[in-house]
């Protein structure tokens, strides 16, 4: 029986000599899998003798390389976290959805991580923060770009920055700082504890040919398992040779304890009692929903079993071993099935994303004429780019495609939107030109005292302002200001000037009335000249009075009426009384009423010369022209009535001129 254990640690010899002339064998070829090769073939030889069919054989071949699959890629994974010591933290630190999150919430995260967690665990979160940082900061920089060459800028002068920039980029330096000091420090801590491990399994080769107390042999021996767990990490390389060769010493160990039986097998029980526990807890892992933390715990449990629990009994170590690695091909199942669905959740929102860049496309081309108009789609779009930002992931290998669309979506609404807002600035530009002209206007005419003739102005002013449309914001308040100013100076001057004026009109409407009263009992003197010149006498001490409220102007009226009166019973020429009382009634008018009176009186002089050439050209009709004639007598009459009308107009109108 000895000699066969030593023909069996000669063989192990050898296969260590050979692993170790290659870094690059296969790192899962483990003591688990060579001592399944062994029992393989004893099951095969023992279903020949049992006439198993060729089919069994088959299904159970495919099964180990399903579960020796499953257990590779656990194994790779542990080997990838072998030489960072701090592999659960960076597990336990979400992966947050960067995508949907703005510039500002990317920089604080960024600052969180990089302040409060090992520079070590943070580099994956860190990249996914750079990508999408990069990617939104590109979109507004290439934006910004758009509109500043639309508003006719070149494309050498511009420039631009945001101020969420110079924080990421402070940031991001600090991680790579952070992180290159701790690699330039990792490589020599990984290599030193390289070091050790190959020193220990030297010591544990060594025990072997120690002539000494077995007891004192085994407590080396349980020292260098001590040493080897707080040995550290190592490179991730030669991690698996390592273990291997390690592992396989430390069975060459427990067959050299076959001198000292109960020594090894409480080992073996005490391992084989922590291997059913690594297992059970496999099994309640197999039932967590959490797919992704029970795959991260089951690649802690491997790396204690193949870290810190040795070796079982021979009779043993394929039954657990198999246990094992069947419940490592079902949560390995699980978490395929589980990333085989988050395709499906990235293929449903890749649909979501293409309804959404279809969306902004059809606004991109949509006909707006107006700014309000604009300003709605703006914020359309801006809720339409949230909503792509948080619609979540899509499949990898049509993200940047995606992307591509969407950005070129917004490009185009982008650009609609600005050559309308570059020619309605050009508008706004011919609008602001227009308001400047009033604005000089308002000013010229502010400080006039020509009430009757500025006042129409001023309010034409006010109108035609209202009917400008906008101009550039910026100097929208300013020139309505101005303009404002200038509008209330004027009228505050005119406002006070009627209110001065109001005393005195009150004062002239009480002297009016009391001289309306003596008009009333006033009697012709029998002397038409002289009549007449008291009466215009009287006239013209009416007009000194002067104005009287508007609403009292009626006492204008009542006056003229006894004035029409005195004349009617004065026997003197009609078109002199006419000129009289139509001079004392000019004093009533203002401007707007003394050129519509200008415009009636050129009218009647216009028909009645019309009628006065009608009358002369029918004279010409009659066969008989002597003065006897009836008729030729009453067109002779009818042109003298019309020429002394047309005298008594045109002797208005000069006195309308002479105002």
């Amino acid at each position: 029986m000895l000699e066969e254990k030593d023909d069996n640690l000669q063989n192990a010899d050898g296969n260590l000599e050979k692993q170790s002339a290659t870094e690059n064998t296969n790192p899962v070829a483990d003591t688990e899998n060579n001592h399944s090769t062994a029992v393989d073939t004893d099951i095969s030889n023992t279903q020949s003798v049992n006439q198993t069919s060729d089919d069994e054989v088959e299904d159970s071949e495919q099964t180990k390389e399903e579960h020796k699959d499953a257990v590779n890629e656990v194994h790779e994974s542990v080997a990838e976290d072998a030489e960072d010591e701090s592999a659960n933290e960076r597990h336990e630190i979400p992966l947050l959805d960067y995508h949907s999150m703005s510039m500002e919430a990317l920089v604080d995260e960024l600052e969180k991580l990089v302040k409060n967690e090992k520079v070590q665990a943070i580099r994956e979160h860190v990249e996914g923060i750079k990508s999408e940082f990069k990617e939104k900061y590109n979109e507004v920089l290439e934006q910004r770009k758009e509109e500043f060459l639309a508003d006719g800028g070149n494309s050498i002068d511009f420039q631009f920055s945001l101020p969420v920039k110079g924080r990421f980029n402070v940031m991001y330096n600090e991680y790579r700082s952070k992180r290159s000091e701790y690699y330039k420090n990792l490589e020599k801590d990984l290599n030193a504890n390289l070091d050790r491990r190959l020193a220990l399994i030297e010591e544990l080769k060594g025990l072997l040919n120690i002539e000494e107390n077995i007891n004192t042999t085994y407590k080396q021996f349980k020292q260098i398992q001590e040493a080897w767990r707080n040995a550290g990490a190592i490179p991730k390389a030669q991690y698996n040779n390592v273990w291997r060769t390690y592992h396989h010493h430390v069975e060459r160990f427990y067959d050299f304890l076959h001198l000292n039986r109960d020594l090894r097998d409480l080992d073996f029980k005490r391992n084989y009692e922590e291997k059913q526990k690594i297992v059970a807890r496999a099994k309640e892992l197999a039932n967590e929903e959490n797919v992704i933390h029970a795959f991260r715990e089951l690649q802690n449990l491997h790396r204690l079993w193949k870290e810190d629990v040795g070796p079982v009994a021979k009779e043993l170590r394929e039954d657990i071993w198999n246990e094992f690695s069947e419940v490592t091909k079902i949560i390995h199942d699980k978490r395929q099935e589980y990333f085989k669905n988050i395709d499906q959740i990235y293929e449903q929102n890749l649909v979501v994303k293409e309804e959404i860049i279809a969306k902004i496309k059809d606004i991109a081309t949509g006909n707006f004429k107006v700014h309000n108009q604009w300003q709605n789609k703006i914020k359309d779009v801006e809720k339409l780019r949230e909503a792509f930002f948080n619609a979540g992931k899509v499949p990898l290998k049509v993200n940047e495609e995606t992307w591509a669309k969407f950005k070129q979506a917004v490009r185009e609404f982008n650009a609609n939107k600005n050559a309308f807002y570059k020619s309605l600035k050009k508008e706004q530009q011919e609008n602001l030109a227009k308001k400047l002209a009033l604005i000089e206007l308002a000013e010229s005419l502010k400080d006039s005292e020509d009430w009757n003739d500025v006042t129409p102005k001023m309010k034409k002013v006010q109108s035609d302002w209202k009917k400008i449309g906008h101009v550039p914001k910026k100097i929208s308040d300013k020139i309505w200001k101005q303009f404002k100013d200038a509008c209330n100076h004027y009228f505050d001057r005119l406002h006070a000037q009627k209110n001065a004026a109001s005393a005195e009109e009150k004062v002239a409407l009480e002297k009016k009335e009391a001289f309306l009263e003596t008009m009333l009992s006033y009697t012709l003197s029998g002397d038409a000249e002289k009549d007449i010149e008291n009466i215009k006498e009287k006239i013209a001490d009416w007009k000194a009075i002067g104005r009287v409220p508007y609403n009292k102007k009626n006492i204008d009226t009542k006056f003229n009426k006894v004035i029409d009166d005195l004349f009617k019973q004065l026997n003197i020429d009609k078109q002199e009384s006419e000129l009289i009382k139509y001079s004392n009634r000019l004093e009533n008018l203002d401007e707007s009423k003394i050129n519509s009176e200008r415009i009636f009186i050129r009218r009647k002089i216009d028909e009645i010369s019309g009628e006065i050439r009608q009358l002369e050209n029918n004279l010409q009709f009659f066969s008989d022209a002597s003065a006897d004639n009836p008729m030729i007598k009453k067109v002779h009459q009818d042109i003298k009535r019309q020429k002394r009308a047309l005298d008594t107009w045109k002797a208005k109108l000069n006195q309308l001129r002479s105002l």
